[in-house]
């Protein structure tokens, strides 16, 4: 199935999915305690958000200070930062959607199935061998060794930078 039309069913299906969650639910509990969840859903999606993404961020620097590629974490990272954008979105179908990603064994489940159909290749830029520093005779000396008579001091009457101008 082609992207364009499975993101047309995504942008189309969920609005009415949700559409239809919120007149079911509203029906069974009454506007107010469905307008009540959509708000506590928000706050508690934005606390999960805060406290999980440092907890993800810790585990980010500790797999760069083990001198280890962190693409698990940051794959962790970017589905933690989905679920709270899902969360603070107002509807029941994306609040679900938003709850499972915190929940690690799926984001786990969800990065298995990424990470067997990626490629990563791995380039490592740092000190390397390298060419070999040129002879000193190819490049030509590095100093210019000047006596008075070579050179002259003129002031340059087109400069900004005058005597009397700095004050």
């Amino acid at each position: 199935m082609p992207l364009g039309f499975l993101l047309f069913l995504l942008f189309l299906g969920v609005p009415l999915a949700e559409i239809a969650a919120f007149v079911v639910i509203g029906g069974k509990i009454g506007l107010f305690w469905t307008l009540a969840m959509v708000v506590i859903t928000a706050i508690i999606g934005s606390a999960l958000l805060r406290f999980q993404s440092y907890s993800v961020i810790n585990r980010i620097r500790a797999e760069m200070d083990a001198g280890r590629l962190p693409g698990e974490q940051i794959g962790h990272a970017a589905m933690i930062f989905v679920a709270g954008i899902l969360l603070l979105t107002p509807g029941f179908v994306t609040d679900a959607i938003g709850f499972l990603l915190f929940v690690p064994p799926v984001r786990e489940g969800i990065w298995a199935f990424v990470r067997s159909r990626l490629k990563v290749t791995v380039v490592s830029a740092g000190q390397g061998r390298g060419a070999p520093p040129r002879p000193e005779s190819r490049q030509g000396p590095r100093t210019v060794e000047l006596d008075a008579d070579d050179y002259a001091e003129t002031p340059n009457p087109d400069t900004p930078w005058r005597p009397e101008d700095r004050k």
